[in-house]
């Protein structure tokens, strides 16, 4: 049942997708944390004098371990940079880092989608997990009583669960596209990079970023297609 081709088409598609994104980000990200940037700014220091140009107190930068980790949390206003990022003074690490700084100007200014994508986030676990798991099981309890029922609810309950998680990826698109557009202007504005070449250098690995999120929501998008198809909602075919 999930090893038709279906199954097998979504599975090479999703994963050559995944595959191309991950290497763009990654070569980038390579390529460019080995150019260190004329000004000799670290990852930190670029981020806390694109906030304070701003205006924005009350954000913390620490360090987290892992690579490619940073992220910005919204609850406790901090900015949390991996280690390359933090002490980091490559056009990468200014890129990076001020992409974060990027998503706290969006929460200092109220910028809506990262306010839906925020409290979307419960909405998103559920349907990554639990909805997942609702489908398929009632796709199969459906399949081995020979009657939908109960099945076809639960598994329903599932899709729309899974929705949620789709359209947050969605959602994520142009939070994450605002906050590499703040970052490329910042960093030109302040003077934090010094040449044309240096600005084209940390927009290919922002744009390289943006491209694994773009990848995640069609992802994601090809697996709820997938599923509409084996419940009937799309195409008259019925897996349960």
């Amino acid at each position: 049942m999930f090893f038709d081709p279906l199954s097998i088409t979504v599975m090479v598609i999703t994963m050559v997708i995944s595959g191309i994104a991950q290497f763009m980000v990654k070569s980038a990200y390579k390529k460019y944390s080995q150019v260190p940037s004329s000004a000799g700014m670290s990852g930190a220091e670029a981020a806390a004098r694109m906030l304070r140009a701003n205006g924005i107190a009350g954000v913390d930068i620490e360090q987290v371990e892992g690579m490619l980790s940073d992220h910005y949390d919204p609850t406790k206003k901090v900015l949390r940079l991996s280690p390359d990022v933090y002490h980091g003074t490559s056009l990468a690490s200014l890129g990076v880092a001020c992409h974060e700084a990027g998503h706290a100007l969006q929460h200092a200014r109220g910028y809506t989608p990262l306010y839906l994508r925020s409290i979307m986030v419960p909405v998103a676990t559920f349907g990554t997990n639990a909805g997942v798991w609702l489908m398929l099981i009632g796709v199969l309890m459906g399949a081995a009583s020979g009657v939908p029922g109960i099945g076809r609810y639960m598994a329903l309950i599932g899709f729309v669960a899974f929705l949620g998680a789709v359209l947050f990826s969605i959602v994520t698109l142009p939070v994450e596209f605002d906050a590499s557009k703040r970052a490329k202007q910042q960093l030109a504005e302040l003077g934090i990079l010094h040449s044309v070449e240096e600005q084209r250098g940390v927009a290919k690995v922002l744009n390289a970023a943006a491209m694994t999120y773009v990848a995640a929501a069609i992802v994601s998008l090809l697996y709820l297609l997938e599923w509409a198809i084996r419940l009937g909602l799309i195409g008259g075919r019925r897996d349960d």
